[in-house]
């Protein structure tokens, strides 16, 4: 479980708008796909849910922001590992879990293939399906567990283009 000190942190530190594309909801589903990922494959499920809430902390934009995992990697090793609940050797895979998330990398420790996965298993928040050739773990690839979380993540999408289709819609008067 993520602390009230560490929420408060990011909640302080996370510079784009908070309901986002790249804001808490998408971390909370980025949660959802690597803890039940993680419960069937034995990946640290720790890591895991840090990684979900830190690994997009550090963008500066919500496209075209190529070093924001690097950014994000820097900002954990200033973390005191108490606050994030881990020892050295999980908050070394945490950071690179989040330096290398948006690389595109499919080969990785079971652990960081989880992170990988649960992230880029939330793309149709985008409108864009995942590719399971970019997946790096069996379980990600298996097409019921594909498509819960792909149903997961267009619900946001159709929730979030509906608001803005209100927000432009003017009445005929």
């Amino acid at each position: 479980m993520i602390s009230q000190e560490l929420i408060l942190l990011i909640r302080e530190t996370f510079q784009l708008n908070w309901k986002g594309v790249h804001g808490v909801s998408h971390w909370a589903r980025v949660r959802i796909n690597g803890l039940l990922m993680a419960q069937k494959n034995g990946a640290n499920q720790r890591v895991v849910e840090l990684f979900a809430f830190l690994h997009d902390i550090k963008r500066e934009a919500d496209f075209n922001d190529p070093l924001h995992g690097e950014r994000a990697a820097r900002f954990i090793a200033t973390l005191p590992d108490d606050l994030l609940g881990i020892d050295y050797k999980d908050k070394q895979i945490l950071m690179q879990a989040c330096h290398d998330h948006s690389k595109g990398f499919v080969e990785a420790d079971l652990t960081i293939g989880t992170c990988w996965d649960a992230d880029r298993l939330d793309l149709g928040r985008g409108g864009q399906r995942p590719d399971t050739r970019k997946l790096c773990t069996e379980i990600a690839k298996q097409p019921g567990f594909y498509e819960q979380a792909y149903l997961r993540a267009i619900y946001q999408h159709r929730k979030q283009r509906n608001i803005a289709t209100v927000q432009k819609w003017k009445p005929v008067l």
